[in-house]
């Protein structure tokens, strides 16, 4: 008699787990949104609620969702692209100025002494171009 009980308990027990654990599952894609201040974080909250009743089978398309928004850089890769696209810019003007002051200074070296003038060394920048 006692072991039907404890059978019965542990059958509810389980059957309790299982339920709150897909729950818990399910709002995976909601807290990701959350910590990442999705601008959709309600909407994934809904459609995994919406989730649990299609079998599951839009659940991973809103674990995508929530992971592709990215606070400092949005959607995609923009202003990665746009950061390394300025910074390709600096880069050059730097190569630039690095050229100037070699012969400034070749020239500098002219003057004092009439030593012979320093060659710039080409940089593999000035290679490809």
């Amino acid at each position: 008699m006692f072991l039907d009980y404890f059978a019965l308990g542990l059958l509810v027990f389980v059957a309790l787990v299982i339920f709150y654990g897909i729950i818990v599952i399910h709002d995976i894609p909601y807290e990701i949104a959350k910590e990442r201040e999705h601008p959709h974080q309600d909407a994934i909250h809904y459609a995994g609620w919406v989730s649990l009743f299609t079998l599951h089978a839009i659940w991973p398309f809103l674990w995508i969702w929530a992971t592709l928004w990215r606070k400092e850089r949005g959607w995609g890769f923009q202003k990665l692209e746009e950061e390394q696209h300025d910074i390709h810019h600096r880069v050059d003007a730097l190569i630039d100025q690095v050229s100037q002051l070699q012969q400034e200074v070749s020239e500098l070296k002219q003057q004092q002494g009439g030593s012979k003038p320093v060659q710039p060394r080409s940089t593999s920048h000035e290679e490809e171009q």
